[in-house]
């Protein structure tokens, strides 16, 4: 089995839980330490800064835009860095960048959420690529992206100084999910925003792209942050319509559901799997591992989403064979009384949270501190090994 194979298997149940709906196909990469010694590298690139070794992980989940429920993984990459590239990034061509990665995912996208109303694609920073924004959008697929370079304008300047003195048009406090930098806080934002059309920059192969293209730009700003605090400043750029207030502040609620891919990186990490403890000896074996773990840590995000209720269904995580293993481990995780029955609707994504939960140890009550990732992941591991000996129940050995 190849890392390109398990990366094919991500999305085998995400074309049917994406269908209908508008989907946020949120993308981002996270580096995956593996601790190495001087002579014994285990086939590891660098990463990061130091001598971090390890593996890099390109994920796109689907998020349903109207309640941010994960509905599953799409594509991606698991690569490993083979020594260092000396020639000067500004003179290589998008192709020869790891940079690449944020179009040619996108692209690869795009049949798997077919099905879906509306896609827009979502990243931090360093997707603010002119390629990826002349290449990717179509009519059913837009862009958003927080802005890394302060790009030049048509007519002369550059995006900030064009936008310095557009007027904050409204006010409103969000709330901001825990990251690997920053602590769950709340917020008040001012709001600004317009339409920017951006030059065609300088670079080696860039030549066929338009000269410009015009964007919409929302600036959320945190004018009064508190002492010590550093302040939110995010500049959102997007191909989508923003022609009013209530439009601009949905443009800053889809960007912060990004941290929902974060949510899926800690898991895959140190809040669930625990995958840089590996002592997997092979950098190949590694990548393999990576693969399986990016698969199974949307399962349990997916799982601890659904364990107060919802009305998403169990087919958003499980194949059909998987639910008649759920409808036949529900009886015996139940109790008795009525306290320890599944409270949610048959094949929802919530009544198989509650069964897996069982199965990792939680006790069921509803008076009980909700099942954490921990709990679901060793449920997923006994349901796993339980649903792998359901499917050879019919086999016949001679």
């Amino acid at each position: 089995m190849t890392v390109k194979r398990l990366i094919e298997g991500w999305s085998e149940l995400t074309p049917a839980a994406v269908a209908g709906r508008h989907v946020l196909a949120i993308q981002d990469t996270s580096e995956i330490h593996f601790s190495t010694k001087p002579m014994h590298r285990r086939g590891l690139g660098e990463v990061g800064k130091g001598n971090a070794r390890g593996v890099l992980a390109h994920v796109m989940v689907a998020v349903d835009a109207d309640n941010g429920a994960c509905l599953g993984l799409v594509t991606g990459d698991i690569y490993n860095r083979e020594g260092r590239v000396s020639t000067p990034h500004a003179q290589r061509a998008l192709e020869d960048k790891e940079s690449k990665r944020w179009e040619e995912t996108a692209q690869a996208a795009k049949p798997v959420l077919a099905a879906a109303r509306l896609v827009t694609a979502v990243a931090d920073r360093e997707s603010d690529i002119y390629h990826y924004w002349a290449s990717a959008p179509e009519p059913n697929f837009h862009l958003l992206t927080r802005m890394m370079h302060d790009r030049g304008v048509a007519g002369g300047g550059t995006v900030w100084e064009k936008t310095a003195n557009w007027p904050f048009v409204a006010t409103r406090e969000v709330a901001l999910s825990a990251t690997p930098d920053r602590a769950a806080r709340k917020a008040t934002v001012s709001l600004r925003f317009g339409a920017v059309t951006i030059r065609r920059p300088n670079g080696k192969g860039m030549g066929h792209l338009p000269k410009t293209m015009t964007l919409r730009l929302v600036e959320a700003v945190e004018r009064d942050p508190p002492a010590g605090v550093e302040p939110i400043h995010w500049r959102l750029l997007t191909t989508h319509a923003v022609d009013d207030v209530a439009m601009a502040w949905q443009i800053v609620d889809w960007y912060r559901l990004r941290w929902v891919i974060e949510q899926l990186f800690r898991l895959m990490k140190s809040d669930g799997l625990r995958l840089e403890d590996s002592q997997l000896e092979t950098a190949e074996g590694l990548m393999k591992l990576t693969a399986i773990g990016a698969k199974a840590a949307c399962v349990i995000l997916q799982l601890v989403q659904a364990r107060d209720g919802g009305a998403e269904p169990a087919t958003n995580a499980f194949s059909q064979p998987e639910i008649a293993v759920l409808d036949a481990v529900n009886a015996t995780v139940e109790g008795k009384t009525a306290r320890q029955k599944n409270p949610h609707a048959r094949h929802s994504l919530s009544w198989a949270s509650w069964i897996i939960a069982r199965m990792g140890g939680w006790s069921g009550y509803p008076s009980s501190r909700p099942p954490g990732p921990i709990t679901m992941r060793n449920g997923w591991e006994h349901f796993r090994a339980i649903a792998k000996g359901w499917a050879l129940r019919d086999t016949c050995i001679l």
